[in-house]
This record gives structure tokens, sequence and C-alpha cells, in this order.
């Protein structure tokens, strides 16, 4: 930085005397919040040892394969199942029962096949004939032809019918399909049970309801598929031609903000001015109608709201509450002019800032990235938690008996007890569970996992935000801009936010996300407690629960701005967290109105370019992909669902946009506090000169005085 600067603010503000060797308020610094740095780094090594523990009694084979009534894996390579990759159920309608909401599980015994069937056939029928061969292959694995038809239905060796079924997600369900009206699987309407009897294909739906419903859908999920593999390409083109559009957005604002905020203003102005004019007009024009003149009081309550727009006293109602705030959007503007000058003068040099440090516009990138690390281990470690449970058996029958629910072990229950008080029940795989300490600890592992998630990605968007800060700081706080920026603004930031060592400030970071993922995890039990609560009818606890997350969910947005603010003034002072945040929080309060001005007027910049940009690439995208631009109709690809790309482009070019805007809304509030701390310790002396730009300078009547005046 420059040699001509004789003042510059120490660690906690102070002013100083000019030194060759100090480099401005955004350097000298030490450490901060070191024990909250301590417990983040013992907080990561136990979220590696609970994914160790987790990887190592884990098994995500029970989420990919299904699993049969014994507990053993279809179609895992290595098996005797093997090549037996779909789940038979012997009895479908039994799927309906109450009992699968307990027990995620059938109460009917499910074996491995190679495919599902796909011809109508009952034990009965097949028994001694030629087709048993083929029937056979639906029994129980081991299954030998020494027993009574109704001994093996009885012990449930083989299913009492076969229905035709199709698989999904690797399980045979009823080929139910709707023709004319009628619900039909294969050409039937009706089918024999086994016993005897015959049964309406109704019975089925409840068994397998959502069968057809998912099939439809894995046919979507296809269709659709296939229309990402031609467009891909223009899915692509679109999403550069949107970040393109947001970097030429963000270059304009440095011209552009200004009138566009005017033109805003008058805008919103004339709309009010039409409405008056409007209601006077439709006010005059009743007049002498019929029921014109008839008070609301003596009308009352109608159901039917345009009634109200054929009386006088209606529109002039309308007309004095348009009045009324046309009248208090012209006083603001008239006392808030010179503050709106401020907030459009801080933006356009925002703009320039940006155009300064262009790296910055790429740092979502490394925030992306580093939460995608963060959701994919929180991911896998719920997940191999989730399956290292063991494999629980129960029992399971179709009679009242006092043992049905009962665990079993598979391998002893034909001679157990509960085998002989219940000769109808079976012993089959019920759900994945466990009594030792570590299983009865899983919830609060899965608790744990939950919480170091939200734990870690505060801290990358807290990494993000004071990086940023510090990058657009740098360049508020060089006296000849850009002259005396660093060489790497972006990567010096970055550094002084994540170093281990004599200036760093991971502590203060680690600090202000515990404080937020505390208050979200408990937001998640509340929730959770919620859903528990559903069922219950003790209103005073419902509205409890509702107050409570009211509550919470505003404690967390006024944690995340606090957060926000505190992390700029870290990034600038190199304070504590909570000395950052408690400066930032009254330094915002004393220019309450300035904040509130600025707030608003970059609101509407950035839903002006979001609308722009998303509208733009998303017209542009319909035009293409429903073959409407002649020059390119014959390029635009073939499609199933033209909707499909058009939906991936506009929701994509709002993510890129809301990235790009992101940035240059930490480069508005970072170089809005460095402002009102510009303004506050301050005069325009030698000893402390003003770092703000000419403009605001200008607007504010400010000048840095020379050597002689000084």
């Amino acid at each position: 930085m420059g040699g001509e600067r004789q003042h510059y603010y120490g660690k906690h503000g102070t002013p100083q005397k000019y030194d060759p060797t100090f480099k401005g308020p955004i350097y000298h610094r030490g450490c901060t919040d070191v024990i909250c740095c301590v417990f983040l780094l013992l907080a990561i090594v136990g979220y590696v040892a609970v994914g160790i523990i987790a990887w190592t009694h884990g098994d995500p084979r029970k989420v990919i394969y299904p699993t049969d009534s014994r507990g053993e894996f279809c179609g895992q390579k290595g098996t005797k199942n093997a090549n037996k990759s779909y789940l038979f159920y012997f009895n479908i309608v039994k799927c309906a029962s109450p009992l699968v909401l307990l027990e995620f599980q059938c109460p009917t015994p499910q074996i491995c096949v190679e495919k599902c069937p796909n011809r109508f056939l009952t034990y009965l029928k097949a028994h001694g004939t030629q087709e048993f061969e083929y029937y056979k292959q639906f029994c129980v694995p081991g299954f030998k032809q020494n027993k009574g038809v109704a001994e093996v239905l009885r012990d449930g060796d083989c299913p009492a019918v076969l229905i035709p079924s199709k698989p999904l997600v690797q399980r045979c369900f009823p080929a139910i399909h709707a023709y004319k009206g009628v619900l039909m699987v294969g050409n039937e309407t009706s089918y024999e049970d086994g016993h005897g009897s015959r049964k309406n294909i109704t019975d089925l739906v409840e068994g397998a309801k959502k069968a057809n419903g998912v099939l439809e859908a894995r046919h979507l999920a296809m269709r659709i598929f296939e229309d990402y593999t031609v467009s891909w390409y223009w899915i692509v083109i679109g999403l550069v031609i949107a970040m393109v559009l947001s970097l030429l957005f963000i270059i304009l604002l440095r011209f552009l903000a200004g009138i566009m905020v005017w033109v805003m203003i008058v805008m919103v102005i004339l709309v009010l001015g039409y409405g008056i004019f409007h209601c006077y007009m439709e006010y005059s024009r009743l007049r002498g109608e019929a029921g014109s003149d008839i008070s609301l009081v003596d009308l009352g309550f109608q159901t039917d709201l345009r009634v109200y727009l054929h009386l006088r006293q209606t529109w002039m109602a309308f007309m004095i509450i348009l009045s009324i705030l046309e009248a208090i959007i012209i006083l603001l503007l008239i006392f808030l002019r010179k503050r709106i000058l401020i907030a459009i003068a801080l933006i356009k040099e925002a703009s320039r800032a940006v155009g300064y440090v262009m790296c910055s516009m790429l740092y979502p990138l490394v925030t992306f990235l580093l939460l995608c690390l963060c959701i994919a281990y929180w991911a896998s470690t719920a997940i191999f938690l989730s399956t290292s449970n063991e494999a629980v058996y129960k029992i399971f029958s179709d009679t009242d008996c006092q043992a049905v629910g009962k665990t079993c072990n598979p391998v002893n229950f034909s001679s157990s007890n509960e085998s002989r008080l219940c000769p109808g029940a079976h012993c089959q795989f019920a759900f994945y569970g466990g009594e030792s300490t570590y299983h009865r600890a899983l919830l609060g592992l899965q608790i744990f996992n939950a919480f170091m998630f939200f734990w870690l990605a505060n801290f990358v968007l807290a990494l993000g935000q004071v990086t940023l800060a510090g990058a657009f700081a740098s360049y508020y706080w060089a006296l000849k801009k850009p002259d005396d920026l660093p060489a790497f603004p972006l990567f010096s930031a970055f550094g002084r936010a994540l170093r281990w060592g004599p200036r760093y400030h991971t502590g203060s970071l680690a600090f202000g996300s515990l404080i937020l993922a505390i208050v979200q995890i408990i937001r998640v039990i509340l929730e959770y407690l919620d859903q528990r609560l559903k069922a219950a009818e003790n209103k005073f606890a419902k509205f409890l629960m509702t107050c409570l997350k009211c509550c919470f969910w505003c404690l967390e947005k006024f944690i995340k701005f606090l957060n926000r603010n505190a992390y700029i003034m870290i990034a600038i002072y190199g304070t504590n967290f909570c000395t950052s945040a408690r400066n930032a929080f009254f330094l915002l309060m004393r220019n309450i109105i300035r904040v509130a001005v600025l707030d608003k007027v970059t609101d509407f910049l950035f839903l002006l370019g979001k609308l722009l940009i998303v509208g733009s690439v998303g017209i542009l995208a319909f035009f293409f992909f429903t073959h409407r631009i002649r020059i390119v109709q014959d390029t635009a690809p073939p499609l199933n669902y033209y909707w499909v790309p058009i939906l991936t482009v506009i929701v994509g070019s709002y993510l890129i946009a809301h990235g790009f805007f992101s940035v240059y809304g930490m480069c508005v509030d970072t170089l809005f506090l460095c402002f009102l701390e510009d303004l506050e310790r301050n005069d325009g002396s030698m000893e402390r000169p003003y770092f703000m730009s000419p403009t605001l300078k200008r607007l504010l009547n400010k000048t840095n005085r020379k050597p002689a005046e000084s």
C-alpha cells in the first residue's frame, strides 16, 4: 500500500501513527476463539471415529438388495442367490396388513426367485402335473414333495396361488392394469386363491396399491432420462448463457444501478397515481346508480366479493388507502433521498470491487464442492449406521396366538415350544435391529451425525463469507484504489481465515457455526416431535409445539443475520466472534435507516436481475426446445417432454444467478460496514483519512484535507 498513509487501525480499531511495516486494519491480528477451534478439531476426530465404527458394522447391501424371510440377500454375487435377483411374496394381499407399518415387513413368506411368475396357477392344479416343475421354483429352497397338499400350504412351503407379476425395484408385484375402467391381471378380473374359491382382482390392490404408480413413475423416469441424453449439451449451453448474463448484469450495475432504482421508484409512484385516478373514476361512475350508496356496514359480509365493487364506498376506501400509500412514499422519498443516493453509490462501488477481484465470482464453486463433501460424508455415515443392525426374526401367523410377534430363531423354530403352541406360525425375517450397547446407541449416533453435518456445513458457509469479506475489505481500505490492493486479495483472505498460526480465525468461524448448528438441530428435533404428536388430541401440546417452532425459526434467521455481519467484522479487524458480533450489531443499530434503505434497494436489484436472467434464458429455452425458432428448428432434438430441459435450464439459471448475486451481496454488505466504520472513526485529516470513494465523499460533503490544512 502507498507510503503517504499516516494512520490505520490496530487490532481493536485504536488510532496509531504511520508505520511503514503496518498494512492496515485487515492485516494485523492474532488468534481468536482458540477453545472453539480445539472443540471443532476434537469433534471432527469424533466424527471420523463414528464414521469408522459405522463403516465397520454397517452393510449397505441391506438397502441395495431385497431380503428374503431368512435374511439372505437376493441377487448378491458370490452367494447361492446370485442368480435369484427378485423377491417373491407368497401372498401379496397380506402386505396390506397394519403389521407392515409396525414391522416394516409383509407377514407372508418371501423367497428369492430368478424371475417373477407369468401365469395364473394354483398349487392344487399344479400338484401331480407337469406344471409342478414350473411351480416348484416358487417354493422355499430345498422343498421336497413328501408332504400332503394341506401340510405344504399350512407350513408355508409353497404359495397357494401364482399370479402374473412384473419386477419392480427387484420385487414381484401383480401386473395390475386397467382396461376400459376395469382392473385386470393378465386377461382376468378374478383369480383362484388356491383354497377352492375365487376372489376379485380388487383384493390385490391394497397389497400392491403403489405398484402401478411406481411402474408409471419408472416409465416416466426412463423417458426423462432419454430426454436428458439427447439435450444435455443444449442445457449446458443455456447454463453458460445464464452465467454470461449474470456476470454482464453485475458489470452493468456500475453504470445502470441508479437508473434502475429511480425508474422503479417513479414506476411505483405512477402506478399508485393511476390507481387513485381509477378509483375516483369508478366512484364518479357509480353516482346515481341504484344501490350504489349502500354502506359497507349495512351490506354486511358477502361471499361474492364482486358485490362490493358496485358500491361507491368501496372505491372511496380504495382511493383513501392508495392516497395514504402515495403520500408515505413521496414523504419517504423526500426525507430519504440522500440515503437512497448513498445506497446506489455503494452498489456501484461494489460492482467496481467485484471487477478488481474477479476470481471472487468463482469462489461459490469452492463452497459448493466443500458442501458436497459434507453431504456425502453425512449421507454415507447415515446409511452405514442405519444398516449396522442385526437381522431380527419374529413369529408370524394368520391365527391369533400368544407367540405372534416374539423373536425367534429360524434354525430351531420347528422344534421350539412356540411352533407347537402355534401350529400355523412360521419364523421369518422381520427387520434389522439389536439389543447390544452399540445398537441402543444408534439413535444418539444418528443425532450426532446430523449435528456434525450442520456444524461443518455452517463452517463451510462461514469460511466463504469471511474469505469474500476479507477480499472486499482489502479493496475498501486501500487508500489508492486499485494500486494499494494486494496481489491476490482472495487467497490472502482465505489464508487469514483458515491458516493455523499467529493469525487465524478458525475458532471464531467454529463458534459462530456451532451456535447456528445447535439451533438447527433443535429445530430438527422439534419437527420430529411434531410428527409424533400429530396423532395426539392434546391441543395445548400442539399449540406449544407451534410456538416453539416459530420461535426457533425466528432465532435461526436472527443468528444468520448476526453471524454474517460478525464475520465481516472479523475479516476487517480480526477480533473474536463475540466482540465482532456486538460491534457489528450496534454499528448497524446506530444506522438502522441506512441499513433498511440499502437492504431494500439491493433486494429489488437482485430480484430484478434474477427475473431478467431466468426469464430471458427460460424464454429462449422454450422457443428452442419447442422448435419455434426457424433458424435452428432442425437443430433442436426430438423430445418426449419438452418441459424437462426447459425446467432444468430455468432451475440451473436461477442457481447460477443466485451464486453470482450472493458474492455481490456479500460485497455490498462488506463495503457498507466498512463505510459506516469509516464515517465513525475518521475525520478526513492526515492522521485519519477517509477511505470511501470520491462519489460517497461528494454525497456526504466529506474531503481528505491536505497536509497544510491538516
